[in-house]
């Protein structure tokens, strides 16, 4: 079975449990387990917060989500001024950065985290989730 679907949301903190809360919904129709889908939804979450937090009061930002039977891929599309994810995720004296803990989350909920700015100056985070 296989579930896609794409939502444009405000950017504003209502929007992120809504988007969650969808892609949980999905998930669970499949009947795939609570442990995986809470991993999913904990970094959908860490994903749409980053564009509240991060990306200005611009308009609106893109969730995409596709489901299969191996693996679920969301990919959250803004048009905000992005950042250089290796610079929150490592320092050059070895500290913890101030920022960042959520790319961190991130990475160690799902087997795939990408980062990209596409042609037309969107920038994108792609998160894939094996589901067994």
């Amino acid at each position: 079975m296989n579930i896609e679907f794409t939502v444009r949301l405000p950017v504003d903190a209502h929007s992120v449990p809504f988007a969650r809360g969808l892609c949980r919904q999905a998930l669970e129709h499949l009947s795939i387990d609570e442990s995986v889908i809470n991993e999913i939804a904990l970094a959908l979450t860490e994903a749409c917060a980053n564009v509240v937090q991060h990306s200005g009061q611009h308009g609106d930002y893109e969730v995409h989500v596709d489901i299969d039977d191996v693996r679920c891929r969301i990919s959250v599309v803004d048009t905000g001024e992005g950042f250089d994810p290796a610079a929150v995720t490592t320092q050059p004296d070895g500290a913890e950065p101030a920022d960042g803990r959520g790319v961190q989350l991130m990475q160690a909920l799902v087997d795939t985290l990408r980062f990209q700015q596409d042609a037309d100056g969107h920038h994108r985070v792609t998160l894939e989730k094996r589901l067994t």
